[in-house]
């Protein structure tokens, strides 16, 4: 998959601007604070309709405008062209068009678009608490089958609903909330253990491919392990909601479940959140990210696209060295303030300057 195109308007700091792509590698180079990072979220969001900075979407949009447009033309491997544009509104129900046809909702545009962001972000993924790792796990089971989208909002509209009658409960069940209790209960256990499963084997699938990956980063030989083995698992969500029940009502909110579940990282058997250093620490979180990359490119059969964003600026010449050596084929950004490595070897430099392109 290839993005031959990108145009913006009024996205963040970009009144208008548009970038052509290589194939191969493209350099986007800047200064801070000039929009390199907007341009990733841009791509980005086009994929997961998502920032990966956690802005909301009024946050997009440049102060003074009311709407702003990302428009993306898209090569398929097999040579179809893809006009996608995203229309984000400050007030209003966001549009979204793909080849000129507008599409019913929004979220139909996932998987029109696969992309890879590397951010120095990234980082908390280890150090961050466990809703990075779950969105982590969540957000490439959504790249690798869209259907994980509505199964994920799905799970969020159980657990919702449940929480509210939780809380109106006020430590207490009468017999109607029981009922109505069992009847989400029910719901939440159907859901949650499918997408427990989903989860379970996508980490078995991404487990020897996170450990090849911090080997070739390290460039050393690592022993590197996930697990994900949440207690209710073991007996089934129906059991285990029913033995929590008691602490529920009295807490007034689910206490057991997917949305509570976190992956352990280790290397060398320790555990890497609270005993490597940080420079292990962001080699494994760059590992993640790219045995995703590379397990969303061997089951879909397109090679999502790739963002560096502003990442060698926070690794050490041996670490650039070995990601940039590393990179699997396809299309790759990349966005820098400083001076490109030794080992980039782009085939395009694209330069931004406040929010404009200059050359």
């Amino acid at each position: 998959m290839i993005v031959s195109r990108l145009e913006l308007v009024d996205f963040r700091n970009y009144v208008t601007a548009a970038f052509d792509f290589h194939p191969g590698i493209t350099a986007v180079v800047g200064l801070n604070g000039q929009g390199k990072t907007n341009l990733a979220e841009a791509m980005a969001y086009l994929a997961t309709l998502d920032s990966f900075r956690g802005a909301p979407t009024e946050a997009l949009i440049r102060v003074g405008a009311e709407v702003a447009v990302v428009r993306a033309t898209v090569l398929h491997p097999d040579g179809r062209e893809v006009l996608v544009e995203l229309e984000l509104a400050r007030n209003g129900r966001n549009r979204v068009q793909v080849n000129k046809q507008r599409l019913g909702r929004t979220r139909d545009l996932l998987g029109v678009m696969r992309v890879t962001v590397f951010s120095p972000d990234d980082l908390a993924l280890l150090k961050g608490g466990p809703q990075e790792r779950r969105r982590f796990l969540d957000d490439t089971l959504v790249a690798l089958a869209v259907k994980y989208d509505a199964m994920r909002l799905e799970l969020d509209r159980v657990l919702k609903q449940r929480n509210v009658l939780l809380k109106q409960a006020g430590g207490w069940l009468n017999t109607e909330a029981e009922v109505t209790l069992d009847v989400w209960d029910a719901k939440l256990a159907e859901v949650g253990d499918r997408f427990g499963h989903a989860r379970s084997v996508l980490v078995e699938r991404l487990a020897p491919m996170v450990s090849v990956a911090y080997e070739e980063l390290a460039d050393r030989p690592s022993t590197v392990d996930l697990s994900y083995d949440p207690v209710w698992r073991r007996t089934g969500l129906v059991e285990a909601l029913a033995a929590s029940r008691t602490d529920d009502v009295r807490r007034g909110v689910s206490t057991v479940g997917p949305h509570r579940d976190d992956v352990e990282m280790a290397i060398g058997g320790l555990p890497a959140r609270t005993h490597a250093s940080q420079g292990e620490q962001r080699t494994l979180a760059l590992a993640l990210r790219l045995a995703a990359h590379r397990l969303v490119a061997e089951r879909v059969g397109s090679t999502p696209v790739l963002v560096l964003d502003d990442v060698l600026s926070e690794l050490d010449q041996r670490r650039s060295t070995a990601l940039l050596s590393h990179l699997p084929e396809g299309q790759v950004v990349l966005t820098t303030a400083g001076v490109l490595p030794d080992a980039a070897h782009p085939d395009a430099i694209v330069r931004i300057e406040s929010g404009a392109v200059v050359g």
